[in-house]
C-alpha cells in the first residue's frame, strides 16, 4: 500500500510554524505496513491544493491530508473536496447532534462558526473527532482513500488512533511492506556498512537495508516488500549476527532520541545533570518532552572551573593536577551535582567540544561521562572528533545512555 500526505496552510510555507503532522502520519502509516512515497506542503489555495490531489491520486493507494477544516473563510479544504468529488456541502445531521453533544455543557457558546463546521461534503463519510470541533473526512474513490483531517497536531493524533487506523486495517487487509530495526550506537556509518558489506551482498530480491544516521547513533531499517515479507525475520537474525561486536540495541521503531528519554522517564528515578562541554544540551534534551519536571530536578552548566569548584564541590587539586577534562573531574562534578539536588542519579560531561582546545593527549571530541548513583560512579572517555555540534550531540546521546545502563543495572 503507497501513501501520500499532504499538508494545507500558508504558515507551514512561510516557516511560522514547524509541521509535525507530516512526520507523525508517516510513522504511523510505516508500522502500519504501508510506503509512504510522497510529502508535499501546498498554500491555502484552490488550484494548489487540487493539483496536489491529482498527483496522489496516480500515485497512492491512500492520501492523507491535514489542515483547513477551520470555521473561518481562509479554511477551504472542505469547499474543494466537495467540488474535487463532485458533490455539495450539506449539513451532515449526525455532526450537528455531536457538536451539540460538545456544547452541552456550556450554553451559549456554540455560535454560526461552531455551527457551519457540520458542513461537508455529502459524499465524505465523517470521522467523529472528540478533541476539537472539525470531524474527519472519510472519501473513497475506485478502491483508493483520501482522509481529510484537522490540522492540530493533538486532533491529528486522536483521529488518526481511532478512526483512521481500524478503517485502513480493516480495508487494506494485504500491506506489503514491514521493516524491523536497529540502532547502533557511537559507531560511525562508514564503519558499519563496511562491517556489513557481505550481508548486504547476500539480501533476496525484495529487501532492503537504509542507514540512518544521527548524533550518537545510528539506525538501521531492515525492509521487506512483497513475497519477501517471508524471508524477513530470518534475514534479521543474519543481520544482528553480522553486527556482532558492535554496541547495538533492537527496537521496534529505531531508538531516537525522543526514544531514549521516554526510557529515561519511565525508569521511575529521579536524575540530575552537570554538563561543562555540552552547555545545557543533556537538560534540553529531558525538559524538551513533556513531564521532565516530576523526575528532573534540575541541571548546573559548569563551563569554568571557579563554578565546578565552589558550586559542584570538585577539588581544586585534582582540577590542577588533571585537568577539567578527566575522569576524576567527571566524576566529582557528577557527584556533586546529585549532591547538591538530592537526586538518586545525576550524569556529569566535560570535555573538547572544538572546534579549538585540543592538545595531543586531548584532542577535540574527547569527553568524559560520568554517572553517580546510590551504588557509587562510574564513567567513560569518548574521542569522538566531530564538528562542535556533533562533539556536543554524540557526547549528549551518550551521556543518557550511560545513566540508563547504571540504573538498569543497580535494578
Amino acid at each position: 500500500m503507497k501513501a501520500v500526505i499532504i499538508t494545507i496552510g500558508d504558515e507551514i510555507l512561510l516557516g511560522q510554524i514547524l509541521d509535525t503532522n507530516s512526520r507523525f502520519l508517516a510513522r504511523e502509516l510505516t508500522k502500519l505496513g504501508a510506503e509512504t512515497v510522497e510529502m508535499r506542503s501546498v498554500a491555502d489555495e484552490r488550484n494548489a491544493v487540487v493539483r496536489a490531489l491529482n498527483d496522489a491520486f496516480l500515485r497512492a493507494d491512500v492520501i492523507l491530508m491535514t489542515g483547513g477544516l477551520g470555521p473561518t473563510k481562509d479554511d477551504l479544504t472542505k469547499k474543494v473536496l466537495a467540488e474535487y468529488f463532485d458533490c455539495k456541502l450539506v449539513q451532515n445531521e449526525e455532526v450537528y447532534h455531536w457538536l451539540e453533544e460538545m456544547f452541552a455543557d456550556i450554553p451559549g457558546r456554540m455560535n454560526k462558526y461552531n455551527v457551519s463546521q457540520a458542513l461537508l461534503p455529502e459524499k465524505c463519510t465523517p470521522l467523529r473527532n472528540l478533541k476539537g470541533t472539525a470531524s474527519g473526512m472519510w472519501f473513497e474513490r475506485k478502491k483508493k482513500v483520501l482522509v481529510a483531517l484537522p490540522g492540530v497536531p493533538f486532533e491529528t493524533e486522536y483521529l488518526m488512533h481511532a478512526e483512521v487506523l481500524p478503517r485502513l486495517k480493516a480495508k487494506f487487509t494485504d500491506l506489503f511492506l514491514r521493516f524491523k530495526m536497529i540502532t547502533v550506537f557511537d559507531v560511525p556509518e562508514s564503519e558499519i556498512a563496511l562491517k556489513l558489506a557481505s550481508f548486504e551482498e547476500q539480501l533476496p530480491e525484495g529487501l532492503g537495508l537504509a542507514y540512518l544516521p544521527s548524533e550518537g547513533y545510528v539506525r538501521l531499517r531492515l525492509t521487506a516488500k512483497g513475497k519477501a515479507v517471508e524471508k524477513l525475520e530470518e534475514q534479521y537474525e543474519k543481520l544482528l549476527t553480522a553486527l556482532e561486536g558492535l554496541p547495538y540495541q533492537p527496537s521496534s521503531e529505531g531508538e531516537s532520541r525522543e526514544d531514549l528519554i521516554r526510557r529515561l522517564k519511565n525508569t521511575g528515578v529521579t536524575v540530575a545533570s552537570a554538563e561543562s562541554c555540552t552547555g545545557g544540551n543533556i537538560a534540553h534534551m529531558i525538559t524538551l518532552m513533556p513531564g521532565a519536571s516530576a523526575y528532573f530536578l534540575g541541571g548546573v552548566v559548569a563551563y569554568s572551573n571557579d563554578v565546578k569548584k565552589n558550586v559542584l564541590g570538585v577539588n581544586p587539586q585534582d582540577l590542577e593536577a588533571h585537568g577539567a577534562v578527566s575522569e576524576p573531574v567527571a566524576c566529582q562534578m557528577a557527584q556533586g551535582v546529585r549532591k547538591l539536588t538530592g537526586a538518586q542519579y545525576s550524569v556529569a560531561t566535560t570535555g573538547v567540544a572544538g572546534p579549538d582546545g585540543g592538545t595531543k593527549e586531548k584532542p577535540v571530541g574527547t569527553i568524559w561521562v560520568a554517572v553517580a548513583g546510590p551504588k557509587g560512579t562510574v564513567a567513560e572517555k569518548l574521542l569522538i572528533s566531530h564538528t562542535r555540534e556533533r562533539n556536543i550531540g554524540r557526547g549528549s546521546v551518550h551521556a543518557i545512555q550511560l545513566l540508563l545502563a547504571q540504573i538498569e543495572k543497580d535494578k
